[in-house]
C-alpha cells in the first residue's frame, strides 16, 4: 500500500513518521516543494532576535534523518501541480524541471498556509519581507547582517507582527506598526487590548492603526510606507497581516472547500473524497464550543492531525473532537492568552453571551513580584456554559489558559468551573486563581 503526502512540515512529517512507526512495511512518499522539512516556524522571531544563532538551529529533524532512519521516501524540490482523484494519481515538476506522476492508495494534503501580501505597489521591493518559513528567516537574517537597519515598519498587529516587534527591538531597531483597521487585536477584549497597547507604548513602539496603506516606495537605500494620511520612513518592512490556507490543489481537484477557503474535512480528516485526507493549516476543523466548522491554524492541531491520519491509514481509525482555538504569545514582557469564543463570536454562533472583566494578582499579594493579570470571561446566559476566556499580563499568564481549554473540551458550565480544584501556593498565584475570580463574577451575571 502506498501513502503519499504533499507537504513536508508539521502535519506532513508527523503523518509520515507515525505511519512508518505503525507499519514499517508501508510505502510512504513525501513530496515537498522546498528544501526545509520539520522545522520550528514558531521560533523564527526569537531566532531573528539573536544574531549569533543560525536559522538552521530551528530544524527539528533533517531530511536525511527521515530518509535514513525511518526509510521515508522524502523528495524535496518536488512541486505537485495536480491531483486526479478519479485516477488516484498526482503529477508535478521536480527540481530538475522533469515531470513526475505518482499513484496512491491514500493521499494526505498537508500544504499549509501562505502569508497574505496586500495588493499594493512596492510589496515586492528588496527589503520587504514576510515571516512564515525558514527561507523567509534566512532572508531577514542576511539582510540584517549586510545592511544597517535602524528603523523597521511592520504591516499588521497580529501574533507574528507583535512577536517581530519584540525580536527586532532586541537588535536595537526602532519599530513602527501600521494597519488599516482600528484596534490592536480585533479578537481581544477592549480592556485587555488597552493593557497591551500601553505596554507597547512604554517600549517605544509606534502604533498606527486605522491608516489605509497605499504603497511602498524606495528612496535610495531606504523605504517609505505610504498610507492615505501619513508616511513612515524605514530601512526594512515586515508584512505580517495573517495567512491563508494553501487549498488551490484541492479546489482544482474538485474537493469541497470550507471556512476561509480551507479544505473541508470530517472528524477523521477525510476530505469529500474518502481516500484523500487533509491536515494542518490548509484544512478546517470543528470548534469544540460551537460544534461548527472553523479555520484556526495552530501547530498542535497540525501535529495531532498528522498522527490521526497516519493511524487511520494504518487501520486504526482516529476521530478528532476539534479545537477551542487556544493560543498564547508574548510581546516584550506582555503575555496574551485566549481559548474559546469572544463575546462577538458567541453572539454570531447563536449564544446569549454574558461577559466579565476582572483584575487580579499573578501571585499572592504579599509575595515579591506579584503583577496584575487582566481576565475577560464569557458564558452563555441560556445554558450556563463556559464559552471562552482571555488574559493578559506580564507574569504567569500563558499557562493558566490551559485550565480554560480543558474546561471547554469537557463542556463545563461556569458553575462547574468555579469548583475546579486549581493549585495554589504564594509564588504561583493567589488563593483564588484569577480565572476562578472571573468565573465567580461571571456566575453572578448568569444566575
Amino acid at each position: 500500500m502506498r501513502f503519499v503526502i504533499i507537504g513536508g512540515d508539521a502535519a506532513g512529517m508527523s503523518a509520515a513518521s507515525r505511519a512508518k512507526r505503525n507499519n514499517p512495511e508501508l510505502e510512504v512518499i513525501v513530496l515537498e516543494q522546498g528544501h526545509d522539512v520539520s522545522y520550528s516556524a514558531c521560533n523564527i522571531p526569537y531566532n531573528i532576535a539573536a544574531p549569533e544563532r543560525e536559522i538552521d538551529d530551528l530544524v527539528v529533524r533533517s531530511a536525511d534523518a527521515f530518509r535514513q532512519k525511518q526509510e521515508i521516501d522524502l523528495r524535496t524540490g518536488h512541486r505537485v501541480d495536480a491531483i486526479i482523484p478519479e485516477e488516484k494519481t498526482i503529477s508535478g515538476i521536480a527540481q530538475d524541471n522533469s515531470s513526475f506522476r505518482l499513484s496512491y492508495d491514500h493521499l494526505l494534503i498537508a500544504t499549509g498556509a501562505s502569508p497574505i501580501r496586500p495588493q499594493i505597489d512596492g510589496i515586492d521591493l528588496p527589503g520587504v519581507f514576510v515571516v512564515k518559513n525558514l527561507e523567509d528567516g534566512r532572508g531577514i537574517k542576511e539582510f540584517l547582517k549586510t545592511r544597517q537597519v535602524r528603523q523597521c515598519v511592520i504591516i499588521g498587529m497580529g501574533y507574528i507582527a507583535l512577536e517581530m516587534a519584540e525580536a527586532l527591538s532586541e537588535r536595537a531597531i526602532a519599530i513602527d506598526m501600521i494597519k488599516p483597521r482600528k484596534g490592536l487585536l480585533p479578537w481581544l477584549d477592549e480592556n485587555l487590548a488597552h493593557q497591551v497597547r500601553t505596554h507597547l507604548d512604554e517600549q517605544g513602539v509606534g502604533l498606527h492603526d486605522g491608516h489605509t496603506l497605499e504603497k511602498i516606495v524606495q528612496q535610495g537605500e531606504q523605504l517609505q510606507v505610504i498610507s492615505s494620511d501619513m508616511h513612515l520612513d524605514c530601512d526594512m518592512v515586515i508584512v505580517a497581516i495573517g495567512v491563508s490556507p494553501n487549498a488551490e490543489l484541492a479546489r482544482q481537484a474538485g474537493l469541497q472547500l470550507s471556512v476561509s477557503d480551507s479544505i473541508s474535512v470530517d472528524h477523521q480528516l477525510r476530505t469529500s473524497v474518502p481516500e484523500i485526507f487533509a491536515a494542518g493549516d490548509c484544512a478546517d476543523s470543528y470548534h469544540l464550543v460551537t460544534d461548527e466548522k472553523t479555520w484556526i491554524p495552530l501547530a498542535l492541531r497540525a501535529n495531532r492531525a498528522g498522527w490521526a491520519v497516519a493511524d487511520t491509514v494504518c487501520g486504526h481509525p482516529v476521530r478528532l473532537a476539534g479545537i477551542a482555538g487556544t493560543a498564547v504569545f508574548k510581546t516584550f514582557a506582555m503575555q496574551v492568552a485566549r481559548s474559546g469564543l469572544t463575546q462577538d463570536e458567541a453572539t454570531k454562533a447563536g449564544f446569549e453571551p454574558v461577559s466579565v472583566q476582572i483584575q487580579a494578582k499573578s501571585r499572592a499579594g504579599i509575595y515579591p513580584g506579584a503583577q496584575p493579570i487582566y481576565v475577560a470571561m464569557v458564558g452563555d446566559k441560556a445554558t450556563g456554559l463556559l464559552l471562552g476566556a482571555q488574559a493578559v499580563g506580564t507574569d504567569q499568564v500563558a499557562h493558566r489558559i490551559n485550565a480554560v481549554a480543558v474546561a471547554l473540551q469537557a463542556k463545563m458550565s461556569v458553575m462547574e468551573f468555579t469548583q475546579a480544584d486549581l493549585a495554589y501556593a504564594p509564588p504561583f498565584g493567589p488563593t483564588w486563581d484569577p480565572f476562578l475570580i472571573a468565573a465567580n463574577q461571571l456566575l453572578k451575571k448568569l444566575v
